[in-house]
């Protein structure tokens, strides 16, 4: 049966495997207009199905996303896990510990419980900013400290900084598994489990769109599709094509398998050694019920075997720039 929760390394947090992302909540961006009413309830759902994690970060809505969580879940403060992100502006020593003022305010809380580093900044000393939340976590602010988008070079920083972080979070799914180069291979020696953002791939993987075609430009701006997307940030010809084939080869498994195809993209994830959870959001109560089925996929060596198998051209031809959005990679 596949393990549901973890404890973070270098803590004593037991946080569930799936995690609700809180960004879409929010609205906006590239998810559209959102009824606050929706967005408690989803977060309510994701509770009441056993999801113990939810992730945020100021930058979701300037606060707003921490707002959201803070009121939905307000009574249980305690049975809960927040994770929560500072952004590269503030990696100067006391902006982060004010930045993280600013999160305990919006979170109406005295404590949060895994605070991340959300991208990378090289014009700040590392050390300067992980001696921060070292800081923080003395203090009781927060009770561990995690990283986001590093890669080899700021996780090997990380090592020689003597501060131990105690997890990364990274796009990783069916569609991009860029981190299997250099990343996971590196988090899997550290012992510092992976939390996998855009797991279903911003829904091309819960077989809503058939073709490239019907992709909104907003939810097209990855190297998966051409530069000459109005969005897009990068300058790659893409592999739409390709990502489509290989698309309707995963649907065509998770028909045969009678599986739902987010619930397989999900469980393959959770069955990848260094991968400790999957970050995944909910605009309603029904989406956010359905990310859990997850948990009752079969493990099937031989399935999520075929499924790498599939999937491993497009991986090659995208890469092992882990940043999924841009050519001249962020993640360093």
């Amino acid at each position: 049966m596949m393990k549901t929760s973890i404890t973070l390394p270098h803590s004593d947090i037991e946080i569930s495997r799936i995690i609700f992302g809180c960004w879409a909540i929010v609205g906006g961006f590239n998810w559209g207009p959102q009824e606050e009413r929706d967005s408690y309830a989803a977060l309510r759902a994701a509770y009441d199905s056993g999801v113990n994690c939810f992730d945020t970060a100021e930058a979701y809505g300037g606060g707003h996303s921490e707002n959201l969580l803070a009121k939905a879940l307000k009574g249980e403060r305690h049975r809960i896990v927040i994770a929560s992100k500072v952004g590269p502006q503030d990696f100067a020593g006391g902006d982060v510990i004010k930045a993280c003022e600013r999160g305990l305010r919006n979170l109406q809380t005295d404590y949060i419980d895994l605070y991340q580093l959300h991208w990378p900044n090289p014009e700040i000393p590392l050390e300067e900013t992980l001696g921060a939340l070292q800081q923080l976590k003395d203090a009781g602010k927060i009770r561990a400290y995690g990283v986001s988008n590093f890669g080899k070079k700021s996780l090997d920083e990380c090592r020689q900084s003597g501060f131990s972080i105690s997890s990364n979070q990274m796009a990783y799914n069916l569609l991009f598994r860029a981190i299997e180069y250099e990343v996971l291979p590196l988090s899997i020696e550290d012992g510092v489990p992976v939390l996998c953002y855009s797991p279903i791939m911003q829904g091309l993987l819960t077989g809503k769109f058939s073709n490239w075609t019907e992709v909104p430009d907003d939810r097209a701006r990855t190297r998966h599709f051409t530069k000459d997307r109005p969005l897009s940030r990068h300058q790659e010809e893409g592999r739409e094509e390709l990502t489509f084939q290989t698309i309707s080869l995963i649907k065509r498994i998770s028909d045969e398998q009678g599986l739902d195809m987010s619930a397989l993209s999900l469980a393959w994830l959770l069955n990848q050694q260094g991968v400790g959870g999957v970050i995944v959001g909910g605009r309603n109560a029904d989406q956010a019920r359905r990310n859990v089925r997850a948990y009752d996929i079969p493990s099937d060596p031989a399935l999520f075997e075929e499924l790498t198998s599939i999937t491993t051209p497009l991986k090659e031809h995208l890469g092992a720039n882990a940043d999924l959005w841009q050519t001249d990679s962020r993640v360093i």
